[in-house]
């Protein structure tokens, strides 16, 4: 399991190369800009729901005494949840805003790496096919994350296991991250059921290119680079698996 993420991880720096070497840095900036305003628009929202949050978790006690300490550990927890919560809807609602955009990345980079051409002819229902595969893998893989993450940050409440827990989200998030990122090759290659036998097959792979895309994520400057470079290293690495003849 280790030698997978740890390949999915040094994946980035041969996307960074092939990135360079066919100047696709035109793919970056737009996706980059697009997730610059999709994060204002999340963040302000989630700053106004945090206290609202955080007063109805401190009107379920009911007692006077320890009301003040209640209140302020309702506000922190709010605001955690909020944020964690946030981060989560975030990511999946940027893969499937820009995924007209990651799509075509995608199909370009396995076109350069196997000269196959057929990929890149546009038509609009494929591009909408595409759009609604990639939400309704979205919705699902929001909803496994959602469920398992509130039950991690529920247990995360006991102290002892708080450090483990957050360890844990991290991977939880980092692994369904890496999902969205492969399915923009998968698309090309598999059905909805297939490209989620194909994730679960080759999950150290997964998780290693979401690892590197969380840390980009929760950065300043790597933020703008988060999508489209993983999505050239999920591609680098689905194209080498699925048997494309590399030429």
């Amino acid at each position: 399991m280790i030698t997978p993420i740890l390949e999915g991880i040094a994946t980035y720096s041969t996307a960074i190369s092939h990135i360079s070497k066919h100047r696709l840095w035109g793919f970056i900036f737009l996706p980059g800009l697009l997730s610059f305003l999709l994060a204002i628009i999340v963040i302000s929202l989630s700053y106004g729901l945090s206290d609202n949050l955080g007063d109805v978790i401190d009107n379920l006690w009911k007692w006077d005494w320890g009301q003040s300490v209640v209140n302020k550990i309702a506000q922190v927890f709010g605001g955690l949840l909020i944020l964690v919560m946030g981060a989560l809807v975030f990511k999946q609602i940027l893969l499937v805003v820009l995924a007209p955009f990651m799509s075509i990345l995608s199909a370009k980079v396995e076109e350069q790496l196997t000269g196959n051409k057929e990929n890149l002819n546009f038509s609009f229902g494929k591009a909408m096919s595409d759009i609604l595969r990639g939400l309704r893998l979205a919705i699902r893989n929001v909803i496994r994350e959602l469920l398992a993450t509130l039950l991690l940050f529920t247990i995360g409440l006991i102290p002892i296991f708080t450090p483990f827990t957050t360890i844990f989200i991290f991977l939880l998030q980092s692994y369904y991250a890496g999902f969205g990122n492969t399915d923009y090759a998968l698309e090309r290659h598999f059905n909805y059921r297939n490209s989620i036998k194909y994730v679960h097959q080759n999950r150290g792979v997964t998780l290693g290119n979401g690892i590197v895309f969380m840390l980009l994520f929760l950065s300043v400057v790597g933020f703008f680079l988060a999508v489209p470079l993983s999505t050239v290293a999920a591609t680098l690495q689905t194209v080498k698996r699925v048997g494309g003849k590399v030429s």
